[in-house]
């Protein structure tokens, strides 16, 4: 799935939501009023604020504005490939102001972005922009690499996750749960396994949908419940991306009928 770049002004009224992608805000005209999980603050002209995926937050604008916002799904070409690293900056929310040379590239992006616009010959142009400003973001607000001072407790974590799964989790939850800020847990975490937090939860919990399905006769609405997915349909696109096939199918080829499916089977089968 690719990025997507755009311009729009905030109402005036708050709203909040959250979504599973990560988001880049930056105020080009106006002021506006971000709280990420808690972490809140004004960002004016020229600043922006880091909206993890999955963190619930609060918006409004204030006055006539401008935003350009940068989605970024966590699998765009943005933050995978040689681009991965950078999906680093999303561990934590934050707020930041550009700098002169980034405003000179601000300027650079919204040039481009009126002279072109995504199309079936050209699908990532949005991307090729949004790596570069990501990039240059990431090495300004640097990253504490000073080594860890005990590993985490990953069962402890594990069972949490588990006793978890069908709530509305996350990361700071689980840095609470170890004593640490969100953003020093997030660190320690991805050095630990090689995964975000949230990448690590989605994998729990797809793992366990995955053993609901081809290890029982619960519904695929309720195993999607039981596992932290909104709903059915957002348990079959995770199947799909992480198995190539739907659970349905999954299910198909691994779970033996019921007795009760197999008897009218049978039934159905015999000569009247």
């Amino acid at each position: 799935m690719p990025s997507t770049i755009r311009r729009i002004p905030l109402e005036s009224a708050t709203r909040h939501h959250s979504h599973d992608f990560h988001q880049i805000v930056i105020t080009l005209c106006g002021a506006s009023e971000f709280e990420i999980e808690g972490l809140g603050g004004r960002v004016n002209a020229f600043s922006g604020c880091i909206v993890p995926a999955n963190h619930e937050h609060y918006y409004s604008g204030s006055g006539y504005n401008r935003q350009l916002i940068l989605d970024l799904p966590e699998e765009a070409p943005a933050l995978t490939g040689e681009q991965r690293e950078l999906v680093a900056l999303f561990d934590a929310p934050r707020f930041f102001t550009l700098d002169e040379s980034l405003r000179h590239y601000l300027a650079f992006m919204e040039s481009e972005l009126g002279q072109t616009i995504p199309s079936a010959t050209n699908p990532f142009q949005h991307d090729r922009l949004a790596a570069a400003f990501v990039g240059a973001l990431k090495t300004r607000l640097g990253n504490d690499s000073s080594p860890p001072l005990r590993r985490l407790n990953i069962r402890q974590l594990d069972r949490f996750i588990q006793q978890h799964l069908a709530d509305d989790l996350r990361v700071a939850d689980l840095a609470r749960l170890v004593c640490l800020s969100e953003a020093h847990f997030s660190e320690r975490f991805r050095q630990q396994t090689g995964l975000s937090p949230w990448q690590y939860v989605k994998r729990q919990r797809l793992h366990a949908a995955h053993q609901l399905v081809v290890q029982s006769h619960v519904s695929l609405t309720d195993i999607a419940l039981q596992t932290g997915f909104a709903n059915q349909s957002a348990l079959s696109h995770a199947f799909r991306r992480g198995y190539g096939l739907s659970p349905r199918q999954l299910r198909q080829t691994h779970l033996p009928s019921s007795p009760l499916t197999s008897r009218s089977n049978s039934a159905l089968a015999e000569p009247s």
